[in-house]
C-alpha cells in the first residue's frame, strides 16, 4: 500500500503514511497539542517525567528538539527484572542527546523497593502511583512544568477509570496541562492526542534503543481492565478513544470552578488534603 502523500511503501495505517510523512504527521500533531494548549513557554525551565520507556522518550526528544533545553527526572521503584533494564536505555538516550538525568528510588526514599512494599500491601498501582507522583512533585520544585509521556490511549482509560469511581479531583487530572496550584508544579501532556501506536510507530521509526516490555505490575491493575474493554470499542467504532478525550476536556470545564483546599501534611510537609497525605498514610501502613 502506498502513502497518501507520496509513492513510497506505507509504513502506518490510519493515516496511511510511508516513514517520512509519517514522522512529519506526528510532530506536527504534538506541536499542535503544544501550540493549542500553551503548554510552553519560551522562558519555560521543564523536566520530563521518564522511564525509559516509549512515551516518556519520545516525549523527552521532542521536548528537546522543539524547545531546546530539557532535563530529565526517574523514578526507579525497584521492580527487579523491569526498572533496571528501562533506566539503562534511558541513561544512554540522555548521554547520547546530552541531557541531564537525575534518578531517585523508593529504596532511598521510602525505605523499601515497591517488589517489598507489596508483601504487605496488595495494590501495586495505587501504592506506585502514590509514590511516584509523590517524589515527582517534589523533586520537580523549582522547574515550571514536568512533563510526562501520557498518551491518548492513557487518557481515555483514565477518565473511564475515574468516573466509573466517581473521583472528581483525579478527573481534573486529565488535561493537557493541570491548573496552578500551590504547592504543586505544573504538569503538561504534549502526547494527550497521540495514540499508543502512533507513537509506538514514531519510536521505532526514530529507531530508539528501548524496552517495549510492559510492567510485571499491570495484569493486576484495574486499568488494564478498561484497556482492553475499551480497544474492543475502538476496534468496532473507530475515533471512541479521542471522542472521549475532547468531550472529557468540554465537560470539565464547568467542573473547574470547584475550590480544592490543599494544607501541608503534618508528616512530611508536602500538599495534602487531609492531615496526613495519602503517601505518608501507605507508609505507615507498610
Amino acid at each position: 500500500m502506498n502513502c497518501l502523500k507520496c509513492d513510497e511503501n506505507a509504513v502506518f495505517l490510519e493515516p496511511t503514511l510511508c516513514k517520512e510523512h509519517f514522522i512529519s504527521y506526528f510532530e506536527k500533531k504534538v506541536k499542535k497539542t503544544i501550540k493549542d494548549f500553551k503548554l510552553v513557554k519560551k522562558t519555560d525551565r521543564i523536566i520530563v517525567a521518564c522511564s525509559g520507556g516509549k512515551d516518556s522518550t519520545t516525549i523527552l526528544y521532542l521536548l528537546k528538539k522543539i524547545h531546546g533545553t530539557v532535563e530529565a527526572l526517574a523514578i526507579d521503584e525497584g521492580i527487579k527484572g523491569y526498572r533496571n533494564k528501562t533506566l539503562v536505555d534511558l541513561k544512554r538516550f540522555c548521554e547520547e542527546n546530552k541531557i541531564k538525568l537525575t534518578i531517585y528510588s523508593f529504596k532511598e526514599s521510602f525505605g523499601k523497593t515497591l517488589d517489598l512494599m507489596l508483601k504487605k500491601e496488595k495494590n501495586p498501582c495505587t501504592i506506585c502511583g502514590t509514590f511516584r507522583r509523590y517524589l515527582l512533585n517534589k523533586h520537580a520544585r523549582g522547574y515550571d512544568k514536568i512533563a510526562t509521556g501520557h498518551n491518548l490511549d492513557d487518557e481515555s482509560q483514565a477518565i473511564i477509570m475515574n468516573l466509573t469511581k466517581a473521583n472528581t479531583e483525579l478527573l481534573l487530572r486529565s488535561v493537557p496541562i493541570t491548573e496552578k496550584k500551590k504547592g504543586f508544579v505544573q504538569r503538561i501532556k504534549p502526547l494527550y492526542f497521540c495514540s499508543e501506536k502512533e507513537v509506538a510507530a514514531y519510536a521505532l521509526l526514530k529507531k530508539f534503543s528501548i524496552h517495549f516490555t510492559e510492567c510485571p505490575y499491570v495484569k493486576q491493575a484495574y486499568r488494564n481492565d478498561v484497556r482492553e474493554e475499551l480497544n474492543k470499542y475502538e476496534g468496532k467504532h473507530k475515533g471512541t478513544k479521542l471522542n472521549i478525550a475532547k468531550k472529557h476536556l468540554i465537560i470539565i470545564k464547568d467542573l473547574k470552578s470547584e475550590n480544592w483546599n490543599f494544607r501541608r501534611c503534618a508528616n512530611c510537609g508536602e500538599p495534602s488534603k487531609e492531615e496526613n497525605c495519602k503517601c505518608c498514610l501507605i507508609l505507615s501502613k507498610l
